[in-house]
C-alpha cells in the first residue's frame, strides 16, 4: 500500500512541476488564454484575411489536429502573414483546445 501511495504522489508531483516553464500561462484547474506571437516587422498590422487552425487534446493522453501557422495560413488563403494569435483552453487536463489564428493578405 505504501508503494502505491508513493507512486501516486510521485506522479502528481511530476505532473504539477512539469508545467512550470511553458510558452503561455497555465492554470492548474482551468486555462483560457490568448497569447500574441508577432510576425513580420510589427509596423503594418492591417490585414484583409484571417485563417484558423486547431488541435484538441483529450485526457492529456490523445492529441489530434494541426494548429500550425502554416495550416492556419493555408486555411485563410494567406500569402503574407502580418501577425499570429495563439489561444489555449484546457479544463483539468481532460479536454484541451488549441487554436492558431493568422492575420494577413
Amino acid at each position: 500500500m505504501k508503494r502505491i501511495s508513493f507512486i501516486v504522489l510521485a506522479f502528481f508531483t511530476i505532473t504539477l512541476l512539469s508545467g512550470c516553464a511553458s510558452m503561455c500561462p497555465v492554470g492548474l484547474l482551468y486555462t483560457e488564454v490568448k497569447v500574441p506571437n508577432l510576425m513580420g516587422d510589427g509596423k503594418d498590422i492591417s490585414y484583409s484575411k484571417v485563417g484558423v487552425s486547431k488541435a484538441t487534446s483529450v485526457l492529456s493522453l490523445v492529441a489530434t489536429g494541426d494548429a500550425s501557422v502554416k495550416a492556419a495560413a493555408a486555411n485563410g488563403n494567406i500569402k503574407t502573414i502580418k501577425y499570429v494569435d495563439y489561444d489555449a483552453k484546457n479544463i483539468l487536463g481532460f479536454y484541451g483546445e488549441y487554436t492558431t489564428t493568422v492575420y494577413g493578405d
